[in-house]
């Protein structure tokens, strides 16, 4: 019951980046069980160790890159209708991050206590900046395609060429300068609110309450 007991103590990191640091404590438990000269401080130690570190890189990896780009493809499946949209997100995302469990563990045992000096360096802060990046990469792209904001309020009204009236509205003058302006405005605005800790419900019913009166008043469609 010793070894059994021995990792009842505290262990607290990302579930799918878990996997190498249980491959590297059984692979130190088995040498242990041959004979080894490895004592408990040692196997709970490494794994102390090891759960910060893996816990910084699979926060933005899983949490911030992998979830958003696994519900966007989703959603946008979802949004036409099509209920793989939500099936399509659920495998993917969860056999990613079985995949991360099962080939971190063969790799943590594989590797042994040599993966520490493998992680040593910047290795891992290059990973979790390369990971954030792509995410945030993602979420830019899909500002254009899903946020949607027309302002049609009518700037003048000119005889075309054919006889029939041209319109021009504010939402052509904003296209014609920068399609998506509003859209990326108003993200930037939420990323800010955000960034100063306003409750994110709060910003959701003020949204829902400005698409409503601004429908109701007519300059927003």
């Amino acid at each position: 019951m010793r070894p059994s007991k021995r990792h009842l103590v505290f262990f607290n990191t990302t579930p799918a980046v878990c996997g190498p640091v249980l491959g590297v404590t059984a692979a130190m438990e088995e040498a242990r069980a041959n004979g080894a000269a490895i004592d408990d401080g040692a196997i709970n130690g490494i794994k102390v160790g090891l759960m910060g570190p893996l816990a910084g890189v699979g926060d933005p990896l899983v949490w911030g890159t992998l979830r958003p780009i696994t519900a966007a493809l989703g959603a946008s499946l979802a949004l036409s209708g099509n209920i793989l949209g939500p099936l399509l997100f659920f495998f993917i995302f969860n056999a990613v991050r079985l995949a991360m469990k099962w080939y971190g563990l063969q790799l943590g045992f594989r590797k042994g206590v040599n993966i520490v000096n493998d992680m040593g360096g910047n290795l891992l802060q290059k990973l979790t900046e390369g990971a954030s990046i792509l995410g945030l990469f993602v979420m830019g792209v899909l500002v254009t395609k899903w946020t949607t904001i027309n302002v049609p309020l009518v700037v003048s009204q000119t005889p075309g060429a054919d006889g029939a009236t041209v319109t021009m509205t504010v939402q052509n003058i904003l296209d014609q300068l920068c399609p998506g302006l509003l859209a990326l405005g108003l993200t930037l605005l939420m990323v800010r609110l955000l960034n100063k800790k306003v409750n994110p419900v709060w910003l959701i019913f003020a949204l829902f309450g400005l698409g409503i009166i601004g429908n109701a008043l007519g300059f927003l469609s």
